[in-house]
């Protein structure tokens, strides 16, 4: 059975894909359970979740389009919850292409991050589900990675993860292709 997932190398690595249209920002805001990633820190940690909260731009007819980027999780060791917080700012008005700023202590810390696909699929209880694939570059505390996020605590049907898996494998990137080599899943429980 062909793919029904297609997934895009990263616009900054080459050539802009002409088919690809970004996702609105009403449709990435809201709370993205981690279900995959490259990262080596979600090997010891566990609930991961991103929310993204649209902040509202003053009114300047060219003020760039911001996100509260909000990133909890527990240690797997403890039942407490941890965070970090960070603003994303979108490059132009291209919602698939961020660049994301620490806050407090954190605001040495900056990342680039890109959308390589996203969709909406049939949820396991019937209801609709949603999955977003990003890769991000790399900070001064990781390296360059790959995440896999779905809207559902107990994310994405066996099914949707292993295309997005395959299409990693197939983007024409060698760097995209060594991080979906590396891919594991995160521990929700």
């Amino acid at each position: 059975m062909p793919s029904t997932i297609s997934l895009r190398p990263p616009p900054t690595t080459g050539p802009l894909q002409a088919d690809f249209t970004p996702p609105t920002i009403d449709w990435l805001s809201g709370t993205w359970h981690l279900t995959h990633s490259t990262l080596s820190m979600w090997k010891s940690n566990r609930n991961a979740t991103v929310n993204y909260t649209i902040i509202p731009a003053p009114n300047v007819q060219d003020a760039p389009i911001k996100l509260d980027d909000t990133t909890s999780y527990q240690p797997l060791t403890s039942s407490k919850f941890k965070s970090i917080g960070g603003i994303d700012t979108a490059r132009g008005t291209d919602t698939s292409v961020w660049d994301w700023r620490g806050k407090g202590w954190l605001t040495i810390a900056t990342t680039h991050w890109e959308v390589l696909g996203y969709g909406d699929v049939p949820g396991e209880a019937g209801g609709p589900g949603q999955w977003l694939v990003t890769y991000f570059t790399p900070t001064r505390f990781t390296n360059a990675g790959i995440s896999v996020f779905s809207r559902m605590k107990e994310g994405n049907p066996e099914a949707v993860v292993r295309e997005i898996l395959e299409s990693l494998g197939g983007i024409e990137n060698e760097a995209v292709k060594k991080l979906a080599g590396e891919i594991f899943e995160v521990l929700r429980n």
